[in-house]
């Protein structure tokens, strides 16, 4: 699909923006029209998403074609890249400047690498093509599911098209007005939450590495990350693997309950063998990802991490360079990281080097930080009490902000609700299909 690189300036240009449909199973006279889905990221793939797993959504299917895309900067849609990795260290070091001097270089590098579309990548232009989508569809109203960054993108777009919002369900609640600093913040303690159910789970199992209290299993998971960062594992390849490596891999397990299995005995492996293969293995590998139609014959290796950056700074409109020198941030940077360990020992401080993402890159819209009651119909608001990835406070948060919607409550673990529970599922696929909503707040067990 054509839409404009600029849609407050048409005259610039088009880029295209790839889309992937499954047709209803089963349309006949009850056929629902077309059903939008946004998987998350920022620099998600939906093409890709939607081919994995189109089982998880067959109720849907039956009604609805089920459509989704590539957002701009993303896959296939015009997709950016740093030529890269964007790694400058996960701490401010003694030498401020030349951290802050290391971000801007990245920020140029990702300009070069990235062509024309990257100052237009960013929610509220991927919310106007999503209206681009709703016409090409022929449809009245844009009937949507949105899942963790997927529900800002819902969010914005029914601030900015109100009245052609059909109906709406956003699982995975993420936050509409937090600073960088608050939402890192906010990051590191929902993932220090789900790291202790997980430890609660653990010692509750025979086979626990860490023992049956929970408390010192706590402490013994701070130590070994502390352990690694001193003395890394050197696996069979020769590769090092420190403690923010055992960081990542164990934040990749948290977000699937599913995982936590091979998580335990991923630390298990670590603590009684001294090898990382368990852990290393958790967090996966990455590279090249085939084109499976018209477009450039592979998607930059870099492109979800850059395309994650890149979106994140367009929606944020604070900069730190605006209004401090080098030195005067390290010491902001050094008077929030208490805070940061206080919250959480294993993930504040790889979130503190979050703070400075966007250093160096131009300051993004303010529009999505003054959403407030914008008019759209009621909708449905999904947030998980155990979510490693977005705290069950910002659905709270941003249910307040839209003024107009209705919360499931869901009390299990893992990043989302609907593919886990069939209590989610179940009022999810009822509003979508039948437009049910209840009023007020609804709880989902745990298991459930």
């Amino acid at each position: 699909m054509t839409v404009p690189l600029d849609h407050d300036d048409p005259a610039k240009g088009t880029i295209r923006v790839a889309l992937a449909r499954i047709p209803a199973t089963a349309p006949g006279r009850h056929h629902l029209g077309s059903l939008l889905l946004n998987f998350g990221g920022p620099g998600g793939r939906g093409t890709t998403s939607l081919a994995a797993d189109p089982a998880t959504f067959a109720k849907l299917g039956e009604r609805y074609d089920l459509v989704t895309f590539d957002p701009r900067g993303v896959g296939l849609s015009e997709p950016v890249s740093c030529g890269g990795s964007q790694e400058v260290g996960d701490r401010v070091p003694a030498d401020a400047a030349s951290q802050l001097a290391a971000l801007r270089a990245v920020a140029r590098r990702c300009a070069l690498h990235s062509g024309p579309v990257l100052p237009y990548v960013g929610t509220v232009q991927v919310a106007r093509d999503m209206e681009v989508i709703r016409r090409a569809l022929g449809e009245r109203k844009l009937n949507y599911l949105g899942f963790s960054y997927g529900t800002r993108l819902g969010a914005v777009y029914a601030a900015l098209f109100p009245r052609r919002t059909g109906r709406m369900v956003l699982d995975g609640v993420d936050t509409l007005g937090e600073p960088l600093a608050e939402q890192a913040l906010a990051s590191a303690r929902g993932r220090q939450r789900a790291l202790e159910r997980f430890l609660t789970w653990c010692v509750h199992r025979q086979s626990c590495v860490y023992g049956t209290n929970t408390r010192t299993a706590k402490e013994r998971v701070d130590d070994l990350v502390a352990r690694l960062d001193r003395d890394p594992l050197i696996g069979d390849d020769g590769s090092w693997f420190t403690g923010q490596d055992a960081v990542d891999a164990i934040a990749t397990a948290l977000y699937a309950q599913a995982a936590w299995p091979a998580l335990a005995d991923a630390l298990a492996l670590a603590e009684r063998r001294h090898d990382p293969v368990g852990l290393m293995q958790l967090g996966g590998p990455t590279g090249p990802v085939p084109d499976a139609g018209d477009g450039p014959a592979t998607v930059p290796a870099d492109n979800a991490e850059a395309a994650l950056t890149a979106v994140n700074c367009a929606d944020d409109p604070d900069r730190s360079e605006d209004r401090a020198a080098p030195m005067a941030i390290e010491r902001e940077i050094r008077d929030l990281e208490p805070e940061f360990r206080a919250v959480s020992e294993v993930f504040g401080p790889g979130q503190l080097g979050t703070v400075l993402a966007c250093y160096g890159r131009p300051a993004g819209t303010d529009f999505i930080r003054r959403i407030d009651h914008p008019g759209a119909p009621r909708m449905l608001l999904v947030g998980t009490r155990g979510d490693p990835a977005t705290p069950y406070e910002w659905t709270e948060e941003t249910a307040r902000r839209l003024g107009s919607a209705v919360i499931v409550d869901h009390k299990g673990d893992g990043h989302t609700g609907y593919g886990t529970s069939a209590c989610v599922r179940g009022y999810a696929d009822a509003f979508l299909t039948e437009g049910r909503l209840p009023h007020g707040t609804r709880a989902c067990p745990a298991g459930e």
